[in-house]
């Protein structure tokens, strides 16, 4: 067997590497071609910058796409670049504007990885002849009892299993994580070593498309005039303030209501606690309302094994930046699933994913819906 699980010499194993310009997926290239690899390597211009308006340090467009092709050429394999705007566009960018609209706070990420990442290039990459396709991302694949498994990262500041819940067994199949058992200081060693041109390149931050975190001004520019003024409420439907536009909000927030004093309230600190966008507004109340022990998670993508009637104990994270929480997982019949917490979890906002975990292994995940 050789390094990637493949019973044949690597040099009569095609790998297919997405290359975003970073120093992640540049080192994940070099890496298998010092292994001897057949290493193909493609970059997917998946924007534009006059639409998307992209900053600096993002992936995919314009430096970076320059970038992929001169580690290509440096440690010498073949580099395509496919342009996938009309794709991207279609099935990420809509899909974050709309979501907002609906009051919801999307993840990106997920549906690019999903729809784009190992959707469309991962058929690409068989039509060349690949026996797999490899990405930069901290994740480990890992064959286990009933096959291809997806766990966590060793090193958990990096991990990005939550962003690929959304993966089907039959691509899990077909994929490599080269980099998932080892820590970013040894990927930037490793840069260093082979003498990459993007070994001290930064790592890209946030939405890619999104410049400087200013999601109203792309949404607005998907959807010219659709963002809408409102009210500030509380759970009495009391008019306490007025907004911009709901896309400004995620459950849980705290910062930015712009309530003035309310006379004859304690003036405790508010958080929102729904967004209304039928009514365009906004349902502020304080920390206890938003206290969750019970998670309906929508679209599911299971990767584990049958669960019990009775429910699966596994541990639960429903924000990427949240560390997994002990819970009691039910997969309901229609495909969605039921999560109860040991403990209240705050701020639960509906667009986000209920990511299942069985210690490292990923069980699967769906998308967090809002509460009835």
């Amino acid at each position: 067997m050789n390094s990637l699980g493949f019973d044949k010499p690597p040099k009569e194993t095609r790998v297919v590497v997405a290359m975003s310009g970073g120093v992640d997926s540049s080192v994940t290239a070099a890496l298998l071609a010092e292994e001897g690899y057949d290493v193909v390597g493609i970059t997917l211009q998946l924007y534009d910058h006059g639409l998307a308006m992209a900053k600096k340090g993002a992936c995919c467009a314009g430096q970076d796409i320059y970038d992929a092709r001169r580690v290509a050429e440096m440690v010498g394999f073949p580099h395509y670049i496919l342009d996938y705007e009309s794709k991207f566009s279609q099935s990420v960018m809509d899909d974050f504007a709309d979501s907002y609209l609906r009051g919801e706070t999307p993840i990106p990420c997920v549906r690019c990885n999903q729809n784009v990442k190992f959707g469309d290039l991962l058929a690409t990459a068989r039509d060349l002849g690949a026996d797999a396709l490899a990405t930069g991302h901290y994740v480990r694949h890992a064959q286990g009892a009933s096959g291809a498994e997806l766990h966590r990262a060793v090193d958990d500041s990096r991990d990005q299993s939550y962003f690929l819940f959304a993966t089907k067994k039959e691509q899990l199949a077909f994929l490599r994580f080269p980099l998932g058992g080892m820590p970013k200081t040894a990927t930037r060693a490793l840069a260093e070593r082979f003498g990459l041109p993007v070994a001290t390149k930064p790592d890209s931050q946030d939405i890619c498309f999104v410049p400087d975190g200013d999601y109203a001004s792309v949404v607005n520019r998907l959807r010219p005039g659709a963002i809408e003024p409102g009210a500030i409420v509380d759970q009495q439907g009391r008019v306490l303030g007025q907004h911009e536009g709901i896309i400004h909000f995620t459950v849980g927030q705290r910062r930015g209501l712009n309530i003035s004093a309310r006379d004859g309230d304690s003036n405790e600190p508010l958080y929102v606690i729904k967004l209304d966008a039928a009514n365009h507004r906004v349902i502020v109340g304080p920390r206890e309302a938003l206290a969750q022990s019970e998670v309906r998670l929508v679209d599911m993508n299971w990767l584990g094994d049958p669960v019990p009637a009775d429910g699966l104990a596994v541990q639960v994270r429903l924000r990427s930046s949240q560390p997994p929480q002990e819970a009691r997982f039910w997969l309901r019949p229609n495909g969605s699933g039921t999560v109860e917490l040991a403990a209240p979890c705050y701020g639960v906002a509906p667009g986000q994913a209920g990511v299942v975990y069985d210690g490292s292994r990923v069980l699967g995940g769906g998308w967090i819906t809002a509460r009835g």
